[in-house]
């Protein structure tokens, strides 16, 4: 069948911006780059404004990062590289309808990257054509100020600073804000808005719940591998005095003329930044990179606890099997005798092994006993926690999930961090490693149609899987999906009781030291 393209034929669109023009494609109007605010350096956001008619019809630039990107690892997380630019405030607007009327459920992307890196679209499977089509949502994807232009704290140093250490934050609410004002021009329903994301894109749905300044932009809330502990991602606690001394020091400009930071060339003050930072973070002193907690953020919840409006949002939280275990095994595990499974889990576990092996036995029935070296220590523990976080607030649409799926590749690796993400998008299609006859479209079909569910009703449940039943303040169930899908409830409690009884904290910095994999 031939697909239609149109352009002439698409009408104009008048926001509160300005006049907008997209295209057709294939059944569906798509917008990309449109311009939400526009803010100079280390300054809040204001809405964006234009003369004219402006042409939407190729992505925005995106955020510059601290270090040149380099491709790798593509097999297991396909990426798309895109100029740069820290005028990086634009959305991406997927939509089958331009009738106001029609109020069709909203789906906002935020990307993951930490809180230093990534962009709307950086990632293949976020593209938001199939979500778009197949869930008969609107789909929108954001880009915001990231590292030291999003959230670097100069406000001791002026008033027009205020809550630099914030801005990319500032940035989402105001990308929030314009959706709440034109979604509806795009078929969108306002007051039906959909928050999701995945690792730091995960992380911006909790902290947005913590912005008051964003309440009522969203109603429901999806969080993928994004609840983290500080083995993750430290609290950002102090101010930017002593990090913005050290870089005025080492680019050779006085306190006095600080604004001459505004003009400083990107990178320059990015290869600053990156030299005095280590001093400083050693020494645990501020260094930006993540949002930071004073009146406008109110902190993590399960540092700080749920504002109240908060914890009344439907939330769904979920893990990976795997998360941060990217690197090969230098075994193939489908060929291992039980001794020299013991001897290789040994290595870890010492005279603890068979008591691991067996507790991992039971909390994942049919796994191989080699992946208990790489069970997620990062996410799945901090999700339990802020999903009864919820459950405590009164919350009774509170929903966990576990992707324990197993792929083909380097003898059935377990599922990584960010490997869920085509399935959510309903884009394994455009991820090749996702190519698994059988599994991959009854499981897509399965995940897409509980989150399409959770989208309109704000409950997942999905007649194609197990019935799914909300986090109590005494129960975690949890659905696991993977070939069999079902839920089990508190199934790992006594795996990571003995785990984290005999191995250190969890530290992301030490285990990625050798993975060199992007993700």
């Amino acid at each position: 069948m031939v697909k239609i393209f149109q352009y002439d034929e698409v009408p104009e669109i008048q926001t509160t911006s300005g006049r907008l023009k997209g295209y057709f494609y294939n059944g569906e109007y798509i917008f990309k780059g449109i311009p939400y605010a526009h803010a100079e350096r280390f300054q809040m956001p204001s809405e964006a404004k234009w003369d004219g008619v402006k042409d939407v019809t190729s992505y925005g630039l995106v955020c510059p990062l601290l270090e040149q990107d380099i491709p790798r690892g593509e097999l297991l997380v396909p990426h798309r590289y895109w100029p740069q630019d820290e005028h990086c405030q634009s959305l991406n607007i997927w939509t089958t309808t331009l009738d106001d009327k029609v109020q069709k459920p909203v789906v906002v992307w935020l990307h993951g990257g930490g809180y230093f890196a990534g962009s709307s679209i950086e990632q293949v499977a976020y593209d938001g054509f199939n979500m778009c089509m197949f869930g008969d949502v609107v789909v929108v994807s954001v880009n915001h100020r990231l590292n030291i232009l999003g959230y670097l704290d100069l406000s001791p140093f002026g008033e027009k600073y205020a809550n630099s250490g914030n801005a990319g934050h500032a940035d989402m609410v105001a990308a929030l804000r314009w959706i709440q004002k034109n979604i509806a021009l795009f078929g969108g329903d306002p007051h039906n808005v959909t928050i999701f994301g995945q690792s730091g894109g995960g992380m911006k749905v909790a902290d947005l719940m913590q912005i008051e300044a964003a309440d009522g932009l969203f109603h429901k809330g999806l969080m993928m591998s994004g609840v983290s502990s500080d083995g993750v991602q430290p609290s950002c606690t102090g101010d930017g005095r002593e990090i913005v001394r050290a870089l005025l020091d080492e680019l050779h400009i006085e306190e006095a003329e600080i604004e001459k930071l505004e003009t400083v060339p990107y990178y320059e003050l990015a290869k600053a930044y990156l030299k005095v930072r280590p001093a400083i973070a050693e020494k645990g002193g501020y260094i930006g990179g993540a949002p930071l907690i004073n009146d406008y953020y109110k902190g993590h919840p399960l540092g700080h606890g749920l504002r109240e409006p908060a914890g009344k949002i439907p939330v769904m939280i979920g893990t990976v099997f795997g998360e941060f275990s990217f690197a090969p095994a230098s075994f193939n595990k489908l060929e291992l005798t039980e001794p020299e499974m013991e001897e290789i889990v040994g290595k870890v576990y010492g005279k603890y092994t068979k008591a691991i092996m067996q507790a991992f036995a039971k909390a994942y029935p049919g796994k191989n006993p080699m992946d208990v070296l790489y069970v997620d220590r990062a996410m799945r523990q901090p999700s339990k926690q802020l999903a009864k976080l919820f459950a405590e607030a009164g919350n009774t649409n509170v929903y966990l999930y576990d992707f324990t799926l197993e792929f083909p590749f380097m003898h059935n690796k377990i599922a990584w961090h960010c490997s869920d993400i085509p399935f959510f998008f309903h884009n394994t299609d455009k991820v090749e490693v996702c190519g698994m006859p059988g599994v991959t479209d009854k499981l897509e079909e399965q995940i897409f149609g509980a989150f399409m569910n959770f989208v309109k009703s704000g409950t997942p449940g999905f007649e194609k899987l197990p019935a799914w039943p909300a986090v109590t303040t005494e129960h975690e169930p949890t659905m696991i999906l993977d070939r069999a899908c079902e839920v089990r409830i508190n199934f790992d409690d006594a795996l990571y009781e003995l785990i984290d009884g005999i191995l250190p904290p969890f530290n992301l910095m030490e285990m990625m030291k050798g993975q060199n994999v992007q993700h």
